[in-house]
């Protein structure tokens, strides 16, 4: 939903009536993934999208009944090479799309309320909100927050918010949007409540150590991935925003001084471009012991046995070190400082999905994720 958030916060502070259809579960080759949405107001105003056009109008359809009937419906779109003016996607996948009415009298609408004001200022927040179970129960839902604390209710007793909340903490923790089975036991079947988990978190961090040349093209990469990205250098005269105009902040000071003052997560990526054994050092001995979610670094193969050597002379173990990726980003053989910056984050996007990083074609693998539930 983060797609929409601007144009739900304005409806919302308008308030208007509309309907927001999410992306729930995908199989399959699908256009997009769980949690994208496409929203209608009761105008007729549609912004968003779930297919990138396949299904689009059905969808728009089905948001204007939300608003009409007021009830949630689970749709599911697959492809059909039997009629060709049938409702289907052309790629040959299949997604289920929930539409879900925003009314003032909603049960949903302050919910959506306060994780649209979170998603605002910068918060990590999960919206669960029931898509199964019992007619009174639809609609109905938690507001979590990092901490895992939550607000709102299912309806249907405290045991089953507790499990609830304790769900939608784990999806929010992992990035994920998706659905999740909780009953009042513990137990997760067919007949439990069944709940879509939206997760919205600030930007993933990317910090580039090293004012280079390479550097500017790596910023524009990860500006294009979605990353927040950070140029860190000691030297205040390549450091400079003339340099690194679409960087998100410019640091200028000792890399491992900045990394141990700054926070980082299990998304953040770490590019060490410098290169120099006076800053690399210090600053990869403090990096391969982050919980972050990639750390590489350019050079040679040359200085990168050097670096190696360096690196376990001040104490590094070898599972610590075999999480450097060095020398950095794909075999592509680049030559270009745009060419090597898309080697880079081949390499980011390969790690984070878990990509093997070879050519599709003459192989069985799947294009994209399995990014179905259960």
């Amino acid at each position: 939903m983060d797609d929409v958030a601007e144009h739900l916060h304005r409806w919302i502070k308008a308030d208007q009536d509309f309907a927001v259809a999410t992306v729930v579960a995908v199989s399959g080759s699908a256009p997009r993934p769980p949690g994208a949405s496409l929203a209608v107001n009761a105008d007729g105003t549609a912004v968003g999208s779930v297919s990138g056009g396949c299904v689009e109008g059905a969808v728009y359809e089905s948001c204007q009944e939300a608003l009409e009937h007021g009830r949630s419906v689970v749709q599911r779109f697959g492809y059909s090479d039997e009629d060709a003016f049938a409702v289907g996607l052309t790629c040959g996948g299949v997604i289920d799309i929930l539409t879900t009415p925003v009314r003032k009298a909603d049960p949903c609408r302050p919910l959506l309320t306060a994780a649209l004001e979170a998603v605002r200022a910068g918060k990590a927040v999960a919206l669960a909100l029931v898509l199964d179970g019992p007619e009174r129960a639809i609609g109905h839902g938690l507001l979590v927050a990092a901490d895992g604390s939550a607000e709102g209710t299912i309806g249907e007793g405290p045991e089953v918010d507790r499990l609830a909340a304790a769900e939608a903490s784990a999806q929010l923790d992992a990035g994920r949007t998706s659905t999740i089975k909780v009953g009042a036991d513990g137990s997760y079947c067919d007949q439990t409540l069944r709940l879509l988990v939206e997760s919205s978190a600030p930007p993933p961090r990317m910090i580039v150590f090293g004012a280079i040349d390479f550097a500017a093209a790596l910023v524009r990469q990860g500006k294009f991935l979605g990353y927040h990205v950070t140029v860190c250098d000691a030297r205040p005269v390549f450091a400079t925003r003339e340099r690194f105009p679409e960087a998100d902040e410019i640091v200028i000071e000792w890399p491992h001084r900045y990394l141990e003052s700054t926070d980082v997560d299990h998304r953040t990526a770490l590019c060490v471009l410098t290169h120099d054994a006076k800053f690399d050092i210090p600053l990869l001995e403090l990096a391969l012991r982050l919980p972050v979610a990639y750390v590489g670094a350019m050079g040679s193969r040359r200085t990168h046995s050097d670096r190696m050597r360096r690196l376990r002379e001040v104490g590094m173990t070898s599972g610590e070190l075999a999480r450097l990726r060095a020398p950095i980003g794909l075999d592509l053989k680049a030559h270009t400082s745009e060419e090597t910056a898309l080697s880079i984050a081949a390499e980011l996007v390969a790690a984070r999905r878990g990509g093997t990083g070879l050519p599709l074609t003459g192989t069985r693998n799947s294009i994209h994720s399995d990014l179905s539930v259960h």
